[in-house]
C-alpha cells in the first residue's frame, strides 16, 4: 500500500461512533470526538464505570476531562453504556496483556470483537486504537468474519457480492496527564487494511484531530507505535545504566548528565527507579516476541529497565541497616508524576517487593493522587497510606520513587537527619 500523508476535511457530524473501552485513551477520545461534533457511544463492561461516566464523574485523573465530560454529555452527543449498540464506525480501546513469553494476550480484543460483530450491517469501519504488534488487527478482522461469514473485508478478493467491512489501526500517543490536548494536536498513523479502510478512518480521526494524519497500512502502523515506545526504552536504559555506573564511581549522575548534555549533539534522559505505564514497559516486547533472534538490543533495554525497581530496593536495604530503621516513607506509588496511573509502575513493585522483604519495617506509602492502597498493598499490615508531611516525619529513611509536584514543596528542615534514597533527583 502506498503511504499517504493527508489531512481531509471534517466529516459529517451525522457519523456514529462506538467507543469500546472507556479507561485510560477510551474515555478522552470519546468525550473529544462528542465535543467535535460526533455522535458517541461509550462502551464498558464495568457497570460502576459506566454509571459514573454518566453522572459525569470522572474515573481517571487528567487535566480538563471532567468538564469535557460534562459538556459532552449535556449537549446529548455522549453517553455510556454496557450493551454494544450499531454504530456507523467502532473504535476498540482495550487493554493488551502479556501471554506466555511477552506476546500479545488477545481475550479483550477478541472479546471487543465478539461484542461488535452481531451488529454489523455492511459499509462500518472497525479501528483498533489498542497497541499491539503486527498483524494483530488481521487477526481482529478474521475473528470477526468467522462470527460473520456473511460479510467480507475490503480488499479480500473472494467478495461474493458480500457487504463490506473496513478495518484499520490507528495507535494512541498520548502523554498521560496532557490527553485533553494532545489528542487534537498529535500526528496520528492510521493504517488500514486497504487503501479505502485507510481513507476512512483518516475522514473519521480529522472530526477531531488537528495534527497531520499519516496514512500507511495496518502492519505498519501497528509496528510503528512499538518503535516509538522502544525508542524511549533504549534512550532510558541508556540513563538507567549509566546511574548504576555513577553510583559505583560515587559520581552524582544527574550532573554528569547535565554536563554531557552541553554537548549539541547529545540529550540523554533522566534515570528514575525503572520504567512504568502501558506503553514504554510493554510496548518493546511485542517486538521482541515478533522478532527474537532480531532485536536483540531492545531486549537488553528492557532488561536493564526492569532490573532498576531490584537494584533500589537494595539501596534501601542498606539505609535500613545503616540507620535501624523503623518506618520507610515511600513517596510515590504511580508510573509517573502528577497521574494517578499505576499500570506496571516500578515505584509500586518497589513498594510491594520492600513490604514482603522488610516485614517489620513501617511502610508509609505516599500518593497523593489516589484515595485507598492499590490491591497489591492491600494485604500487607505493614503499608498504611499517608500524607507526605506524617511519612516523611516518623520515618527514618525517605525514598523517592516519583517527582510528583507536591514532593518538589518538601523543605529541607524536615529531611533533616533522615537517610534519603532519591531514583528521581529530586532534593540534590
Amino acid at each position: 500500500m502506498i503511504c499517504h500523508l493527508a489531512k481531509v476535511r471534517k466529516i459529517m457530524a451525522s457519523q456514529s461512533v462506538a467507543f469500546v473501552g472507556l479507561g485510560y485513551i477510551g474515555l478522552p477520545t470519546a468525550v473529544v470526538m462528542a465535543n467535535s461534533g460526533l455522535d458517541v457511544i461509550g462502551v464498558d463492561v464495568d457497570t460502576e464505570k459506566v454509571e459514573k461516566i454518566n453522572r459525569g464523574e470522572v474515573t481517571i485523573v487528567e487535566l480538563d476531562l471532567e468538564g469535557q465530560l460534562k459538556r459532552a454529555l449535556e449537549s446529548g452527543r455522549f453517553r455510556a453504556t454496557t450493551d454494544m449498540p450499531h454504530a456507523n464506525a467502532f473504535i476498540i480501546a482495550v487493554p493488551t496483556p502479556f501471554a506466555d513469553g511477552h506476546a500479545i494476550d488477545m481475550k479483550f480484543i477478541y472479546s471487543a470483537a465478539e461484542a461488535i460483530a452481531p451488529m454489523l450491517k455492511g459499509n462500518e469501519l472497525i479501528v483498533l486504537e489498542s497497541t499491539s504488534p503486527p498483524m494483530t488487527t488481521a487477526s481482529m478482522a478474521d475473528r470477526v468474519l468467522e462470527l460473520r461469514p456473511d460479510l467480507v473485508a475490503d480488499g479480500d478478493e473472494n467478495r461474493e457480492g458480500k457487504p463490506t467491512i473496513y478495518f484499520a489501526h490507528c495507535p494512541e500517543r498520548i502523554l498521560p496527564g496532557n490527553a485533553m490536548q494532545e489528542l487534537k494536536t498529535n500526528d496520528r498513523i492510521i493504517g488500514g487494511m486497504s487503501e479505502k479502510a485507510t481513507q476512512r478512518a483518516i475522514e473519521l480521526y480529522s472530526s477531531f484531530c488537528e495534527g497531520e494524519l499519516l496514512g500507511t497500512n495496518d502492519r505498519t502502523a501497528e509496528l510503528a507505535k512499538l518503535t516509538e515506545n522502544s525508542f524511549r526504552d533504549v534512550n532510558i536504559a541508556f540513563a538507567n545504566e549509566l546511574s548504576l555506573v555513577c553510583d559505583k564511581l560515587g559520581i552524582d549522575v544527574w550532573q554528569l548528565i547535565e554536563l554531557a548534555n552541553h554537548h549539541p549533539r547529545v540529550n540523554i534522559l533522566q534515570p528514575g527507579p525503572g520504567v512504568g505505564g502501558h506503553c514504554i514497559a510493554v510496548d518493546p516486547w511485542f517486538i521482541v516476541s515478533t522478532a527474537p533472534d532480531e532485536a536483540r538490543l531492545i531486549r537488553t533495554a528492557r532488561e536493564v529497565n526492569d532490573s532498576k525497581p531490584g537494584w533500589v530496593v537494595e539501596k534501601v536495604a542498606t539505609a535500613i541497616k545503616d540507620v535501624n530503621a523503623r518506618s520507610i516513607a515511600a513517596l510515590g506509588l504511580a508510573f509517573k508524576a502528577d497521574i494517578d496511573d499505576l499500570r506496571e509502575s516500578p515505584s509500586l513493585e518497589i513498594t510491594k517487593t520492600m513490604a514482603e522483604r522488610f516485614p517489620s519495617t513501617q511502610i508509609l506509602a505516599v500518593e497523593p493522587n489516589i484515595s485507598d492502597l492499590p490491591t497489591s498493598l492491600a494485604g500487607y499490615e505493614n503499608v498504611k497510606l499517608v500524607g507526605a508531611d506524617q511519612a516523611i516525619e516518623e520515618s527514618e529513611v525517605v525514598v523517592v520513587l516519583v517527582d510528583h509536584s507536591e514532593f518538589r514543596e518538601v523543605t529541607a528542615a524536615s529531611l533533616k537527619e533522615k537517610l534519603v534514597v532519591d531514583t528521581k533527583g529530586l532534593w540534590r
